[in-house]
């Protein structure tokens, strides 16, 4: 009996560490879809669609460096639009993404030769569009003011 108790002693020492690895990983993978949710959260570009806003340390980093800041935006098929980024603090990038994360489009400087940015899009297909604003090469953070608009065709 002595033996027996010994022997299930030993295995319960053994076991321990075998169920903490993977109790605790579990925590962590639970731990980091619950952040991640509070950290990516898009702003949702309704109404008139324009936007006073800031770009800081505290927003998405790129991973390239610098940081951007997402927005949301519903778009239909054959949309033509314009997305218009100013900022007096720093040189803007605007991209917009489609619903797979691919770049359907980009603009660092608008035609007036500034730091601005504006860019002309054609939609291909409905769904929901990311509008990322970011500074050029990761340099620079401030306010900025963003303005989507939809253009339309002039009915003669």
């Amino acid at each position: 009996m002595t033996r027996l108790l010994h022997i299930m002693k030993q295995s319960r020492k053994r076991l321990r560490p075998a169920l903490l690895i993977p109790t605790t990983l579990l925590t962590l993978g639970t731990l980091s879809t619950h952040a991640l949710a509070q950290i990516y959260n898009p702003v949702e570009l309704t109404g008139g669609r324009e936007v006073n806003d800031t770009l800081s340390a505290s927003d998405i980093p790129t991973g390239v460096g610098g940081f951007a800041r997402d927005y949301k935006v519903d778009l239909l098929e054959g949309d033509q639009i314009t997305i218009d980024v100013i900022s007096e603090e720093f040189d803007t990038l605007v991209s917009l993404l489609g619903d797979d994360g691919a770049t359907v489009s980009e603009n660092d400087d608008g035609p007036d030769g500034s730091t601005n940015s504006l860019l002309f899009a054609r939609i291909d297909a409905s769904g929901q569009y990311t509008v990322r604003v970011r500074s050029y090469a990761g340099q620079g953070t401030g306010a900025f003011y963003l303005k989507l608009a939809r253009l339309r065709e002039i009915e003669e």
